[in-house]
């Protein structure tokens, strides 16, 4: 199983919660809640992410990396969206120099 695979699949999931019962499924309450509810989850896991990095503890950084992946694409289904929207991106990115992608995109706004 790739990591493609599961992030693919998962994506899929969360995209089925949609319109899932809050009472049975936790991304079905995310979606319930709203988008200020998953931003707010997100800003809490990447602050676990932040002190478990700190921390230098690998399996507490592995542990709330995947959080705040998780949370991530629950944002990205919310607005209809899944990882291959990000994955399109990546592949855009790909042997660009980061300086230059910056650049670019300051240029576009």
């Amino acid at each position: 199983m790739s990591t493609h695979d599961i992030l693919h699949r998962l994506s899929d999931t969360l995209a089925s919660r949609r319109h899932a019962d809050p009472e049975t499924s936790y991304t079905a309450q995310l979606f319930a809640k709203g988008q200020d509810a998953i931003l707010k989850k997100i800003g809490e896991e990447t602050a676990e992410l932040i002190m478990a990095a700190k921390d230098g503890k690998r399996l507490n950084i592995v542990w709330e990396s995947t959080d705040v992946i998780y949370h991530i694409l629950v944002l990205l289904a919310f607005h209809g969206m899944g990882i291959e929207d990000v994955s399109q991106e990546m592949r855009r990115r790909e042997g660009i120099s980061g300086i230059d992608e910056k650049k670019s995109r300051g240029a576009a706004k």
